[in-house]
Formats: structure tokens, sequence, C-alpha cells
């Protein structure tokens, strides 16, 4: 059904201002051939190569199961895991993620970082991540870069940057830094 079919375009922007369409995405086999596109051009085939390549970025980033759903019915974290797994898909050696944990509970923050350090380990990628959490860049990341509008006033370990005085000079606040009884790793909290 076409919504003012036979009515000149114009006269048509009043009904089109009442209406919002949302395109329906899936993750179908299809949807995994353009992921290895750049490997075979637009007039190549999908061969072994790269069916490979998807089942072991499947495989790895355990999307095995979510690979036939709508991405409207993947959760946040979900949908995450299968970002990752189509650009572990690419086979790079080297991956730039911006925010990949905004707007996700801490849960899956968690479980998407897990995966991020995961495959950094596994596949020996250099992985750099944007955050703006310093306590999930302390407890995931090898080395913490610290920019302020745009220039580097930071840079070092976790240990290095995870101390009060450190922090201060960050933010421009008190930080009281203690450690995770578990893990070891410092946790920053505002004073």
């Amino acid at each position: 059904m076409r919504i003012g079919a036979g009515v000149p375009w114009h006269a048509r922007l009043p009904i089109c201002r009442n209406i919002c369409r949302r395109r329906q995405e899936c993750w179908s086999r299809n949807s995994w051939h353009w992921v290895r596109y750049p490997w075979h051009g637009a007039l190549g085939q999908f061969g072994t190569t790269d069916r490979d390549k998807v089942e072991q970025a499947l495989a790895l980033t355990d999307t095995g199961a979510l690979k036939e759903r709508l991405v409207d019915t993947l959760s946040g974290g979900e949908r995450q895991r299968v970002w990752l797994a189509m650009l572990v898909a690419q086979d790079v050696e080297c991956l730039l993620l911006d925010e990949p944990i905004s707007a996700l509970d801490i849960a899956h923050q968690i479980e998407v970082l897990s995966l991020i350090q995961t495959l950094s380990r596994e596949k020996g990628l250099s992985i750099v991540l944007v955050l703006h959490f310093v306590n999930m860049a302390a407890r995931f990341c090898d080395d913490i870069i610290v920019l302020h509008t745009g220039r580097l006033i930071a840079r070092g370990a976790p240990e290095k940057i995870m101390t009060t005085e450190e922090l201060k000079r960050i933010y421009g606040i008190s930080m009281h830094v203690m450690f995770h009884p578990q893990t070891g790793k410092a946790i920053a909290l505002a004073s």
C-alpha cells in the first residue's frame, strides 16, 4: 500500500510528517556476506575463506545463535557482540571502537569489554577504545590515554593513571582510589 499514491510529492508532505517508517534490518547469512565485501569486491563471490572467517568470528564472539535474528530483537549487549563479530570477520589487525559500551547496563558493559579483551589476547588484535568510564578503562585496558579538548593530558598503565593525584589533575575534582578485593584493580570514586 502506498499512502498518497497519485498525489504530487509536495501535497504528500503533511502526510509524511505524521508517519514514521523504521527500516527493519535482519542478520541473515546474506547480511554476513557484506561483512567480507572489502575482500572480494562487488562482483566477487562469497567463498570458503569468507565463510570460514564469518564462522570463526561467530564462534569467538559467541554470536552464532544470533545470526538469523532481527536487530530489533537483540538486547544492547547482544547487538554490540554482533557488531564485534562483524568487525572480527574482517580479519584485520586493529579495531577502533568508539564508545562500545555507551547505553549499556553494567552487566553488558562488563560482558562487551571482557569480549574485547579476549579478542585482543586470543587473536592478537590491537584495540583502541574510546571510553568515558575510568574504572572500566582501568579494569580492561593495558594502556590509558586521556584526552581533554583534543589534547593528550595523560598516558600510562592503569596503575599510573589511577592515583588520587593523577585523577584530580585529569578531572579537576578530588577522587578516592580503593582496590577491588577480588581483582586488586584500582577503583576511583568521586569524593
